[in-house]
């Protein structure tokens, strides 16, 4: 098959770890170098962010990067980003006349937005359409539950999230808790289907070099520094067992800033950093800033527990690089964490933001080497049964074909979705 990956702000090549680059990223791009793997040819457009970017290139996994010129060629913000949504499925639907892709996957809600407009414009010159599926990462309507006033999300979202989740062929949810999510939204559930995130199992694996480090437990917490990854209550946790007597613990926090020095420049890591102070713990605390990718397996090897405890997530693809890597998880029981980390078998759950459970299941790991060792073990197995990216590939294969070989239109308005994209435009 010809695909089309649509990926507007989340590009394969971005650093992990910074301001709108994480797992999204991550899964566009491995999930891509899978499907190649497995025979067939796959193009990645993203929004092109830097005037030293060429429009197209071949990535080393035999993926196809097209850099789409839609707005100005710098890093912008994803929330700032709606208003060159058309311009963005204007050179699809340009790309698409062209070369007609069989399977067009948006990524991320205004992906979705500009594949249903890209779609339609070739559609209207006569062109067979492809069919076209949807993967959120993440949905507007969790995001406002959980953040509120905080959501900086622009307020058209409310409406066309939905819209692209009931207009698309299928929207292929990560883990149930999103399909539950989506019915909610008005999806019927036979457009539903479910594929998680993976790992790379040959990259993330016990045994290899690991990162020289001291005698104290070594706790990390990884990704990016927003307030909504509950990092603080890990800092919080820290503090109680210090308070109870438990100080031979270092907290990891990687991400963030790209370089050490700029680390204090970030308002979330000064917050955090005052955080720990404050509470007597900030001996324990390192700021690491983004390691590069190539790294992180040496980092992973050196730690003992992999902490995540977000408000919301919807699905986490730190938990698998920990588990394939040995190392057991602890995880607030939310979203996709409450799916791959197994509680009492790769790792704990923890209730969202409570400092207290947390701090409870960290003494117990801390004070048991061989529990740490066989939820580490059950990890590694479950990472490499289930996870590995060309298992997804697989499951993301079977659910195309279906697709193409079950196509009926959906029911929703694609009309609706043109004259809100052109007051959009208007207003931008």
């Amino acid at each position: 098959m010809k695909i089309s990956m649509v990926s507007e702000h989340a590009s394969p090549l971005a650093a992990i770890g910074g301001e709108d680059a994480g797992g999204q990223n991550i899964h566009v791009a491995e999930l891509s170098a899978a499907l190649v793997r497995r025979g067939h040819g796959v193009t990645v457009f993203t929004r092109r962010d830097s005037h030293r970017l060429h429009w197209e290139q071949m990535l080393p996994t035999g993926v196809t990067l097209v850099n789409v010129d839609a707005g100005p060629p710098r890093a912008i913000p994803k929330d700032k980003l709606l208003p060159h949504i058309p311009e963005f499925a204007g050179q699809l639907a340009e790309y698409w006349r062209g070369d007609t892709p069989d399977v067009v996957h948006g990524h991320f809600w205004m992906s979705g937005i500009a594949c249903i407009e890209g779609v339609g414009k070739i559609e209207s010159l006569g062109i067979a359409p492809p069919v076209v599926a949807e993967t959120f990462h993440a949905l507007g309507v969790v995001k406002r539950r959980h953040q509120g006033a905080d959501d900086t999300s622009p307020p058209e979202r409310q409406t066309l999230e939905p819209w692209v989740a009931r207009s698309v062929d299928r929207v292929i949810a990560t883990c149930p808790d999103e399909a539950f999510e989506l019915r909610t939204l008005g999806v019927n559930r036979r457009r539903i289907s479910v594929a998680p995130c993976g790992v790379d199992t040959l990259r993330f694996t016990p045994d290899g070099p690991a990162r020289a480090r001291g005698g104290r437990l070594r706790l990390a917490v990884i990704g990016r520094l927003v307030p909504r990854k509950g990092i603080d209550i890990v800092i919080e946790a820290l503090a109680q067992l210090a308070k109870a007597g438990t100080r031979g613990v270092e907290l990891l926090i990687v991400g963030g800033a790209s370089a050490k020095d700029r680390v204090a420049a970030d308002p979330e890591a000064r917050r955090l950093r005052d955080l720990a102070d404050s509470l007597g713990v900030g001996n324990q605390v390192i700021f690491t800033g983004q390691v590069p990718r190539d790294e992180m397996p040496a980092l992973m090897r050196s730690l003992d527990v992999v902490v995540c405890t977000p408000w919301y997530e919807p699905f986490g693809i730190v938990p698998l690089e920990a588990m394939a890597s040995g190392v057991p998880v602890i995880a607030a029981a939310v979203g996709g964490l409450a799916e791959t980390v197994v509680d009492g078998v790769t790792g704990f759950h923890v209730p969202p933001r409570s400092p207290e459970a947390l701090a409870e299941a960290i003494r117990v790991l801390a004070e048991d080497p061989a529990r740490r060792a066989s939820l580490g073990a059950a990890g590694v197995e479950r990472a490499r049964s289930r996870y590995t990216w060309d298992r997804v590939a697989e499951d993301t294969e079977r659910i195309y074909r279906v697709m193409r070989e079950h196509w009926e239109r959906p029911e929703a308005d694609v009309a609706m979705s043109r004259s809100r994209l052109r007051r959009v435009q208007e207003g931008a």
